[in-house]
């Protein structure tokens, strides 16, 4: 236990895959944890998982493009230390086939909907307090996700310039930009998997709990003088230049 045990850490996202594996995380470091997630089914396994492990824990179950509903949900969390915006969605559009709309509701889930609750909970929280935005190695480029690539990249460059906002209320802002890492979602595209394997210089695919331990470093103490930093998390992937998927 870490001496920010009475924290609170909201984690958008957290009914599965990464953000189950940073809730996890953080509840390992103390912190009581807010499950916000749009399905029921999804935070509540998280929260019993949670709980059977001993841990303080509660399920918000939201769209987080509901402004009103994600300003209730920091209103709610009281002693909020750290807010972490995992929530988002990922899929293959070739470049010919995207549409406005792709584009919009990539951007409406992945890049607005941050920037709502980071504004909302900076208003909040306490000197010292974190923000942890989910980017992606994709920021770099990739065939076929342009929609995806471009609100990820937003995300980078928003963790920055809000990084620089923040300073003076020592708050600080910083991204995690995974790489090929093995969740659900990825499992649906399971035939592709090997392919993504071998192109991986350790020869090994992400587990989210690498992920996590970048959350947990960011929300500690250690991290008092890092800010505005977008950490790769790739297994040394983008470390030659190649970013596509």
């Amino acid at each position: 236990m870490s001496s920010l045990e009475a924290e609170t850490a909201i984690v958008t996202g957290a009914g599965s895959g990464i953000g189950r594996a940073i809730a996890h995380r953080l509840a390992a470091e103390g912190f009581a944890i807010i499950v916000a997630d749009r399905a029921a089914e999804g935070a509540a396994e998280t929260v019993r998982q949670l709980e059977a492990a001993g841990h303080k824990t509660r399920a918000v179950v939201l769209d987080i493009t509901d402004a009103a509903a994600t300003q209730a949900l920091i209103n709610g969390a009281e002693n909020l230390r750290v807010l972490v915006n995992n929530a988002g969605i990922f899929n293959t559009r070739a470049f010919d086939e995207l549409t406005a709309d792709d584009f919009r509701k990539m951007y409406e889930i992945n890049l607005v909907a941050m920037f709502t609750m980071c504004q909302q909970a900076a208003r909040v929280l306490p000197e010292g307090g974190r923000i942890i935005n989910l980017a992606s190695r994709a920021a770099f480029g990739a065939r076929n996700y342009a929609h995806y690539v471009a609100s990820k990249a937003g995300v980078a460059g928003f963790t920055k310039a809000l990084a620089l906002e923040l300073a003076e209320k020592q708050i600080t802002v910083n991204a995690i930009a995974p790489g090929v890492i093995v969740t659900d979602m990825l499992l649906e595209r399971a035939e592709g998997l090997e392919g993504l394997r071998v192109q991986q210089p350790s020869g090994k695919l992400g587990k989210p709990e690498h992920i996590a331990h970048a959350a947990a470093f960011f929300a500690s103490p250690l991290a008092e003088y890092v800010t505005g930093q977008i950490l790769i998390v790739d297994g040394g992937r983008s470390v030659g230049g190649t970013a596509a998927f």
